[in-house]
């Protein structure tokens, strides 16, 4: 893979990174606030959506670091090796938070009986996208870890 194409995956973390501190620092807040003062009889609920969402947010910043590190290991060719197998184990298990902290979320919410139906589908589909990058990781770390397994078998066989 040349530098162009490593450089823009990059650039595109970068960018997702930016937007989803922007959401999380401003879009988030300022919506919760002007949706407690539009329907007060909810406004209680306005700190754990901000808190769970910020909670969510540190395992997102992990993955996106450590899918930083997996381009790094590309560029430098070393893409084969056991820090990809931890980055991608690392990505699996960002993922797999990601998707317990919001299916918890959205339990909580309908079992508080303020569940409008928009937060359930943006919860669930927070959920469904990070448990789908969680199994993904999980299968390129298997297929990785087989591949290093046949390199020194055919290291040792030379």
């Amino acid at each position: 893979m040349n530098r162009g194409t490593t450089a823009f995956l990059k650039g595109a973390i970068f960018i997702i990174g930016i937007m989803v501190f922007v959401f999380c620092a401003y879009v988030l807040p300022v919506w919760s606030r002007e949706a407690a003062i539009g329907n007060p009889e909810h406004s209680y609920l306005r700190f754990p959506v901000l808190i769970g969402a910020n909670i969510a947010a540190f395992p997102f910043y992990i993955a996106l670091y450590q899918g930083l590190k997996l381009l790094y290991l590309v560029d430098t060719e070393n893409a084969f090796s056991n820090l990809a197998i931890t980055s991608l184990k690392k990505i699996r298990n960002c993922g797999g938070t990601i998707c317990s902290i919001y299916v918890l979320g959205v339990m909580m919410l309908f079992f508080l009986n303020a569940l409008h139906p928009s937060l359930l589908l943006i919860g669930f589909a927070i959920s469904f996208g990070s448990l789908m990058i969680s199994v993904f990781a999980a299968i390129l770390q298997k297929l990785l870890r087989s591949t290093l397994e046949m390199k020194s078998e055919n290291e040792l066989t030379v």
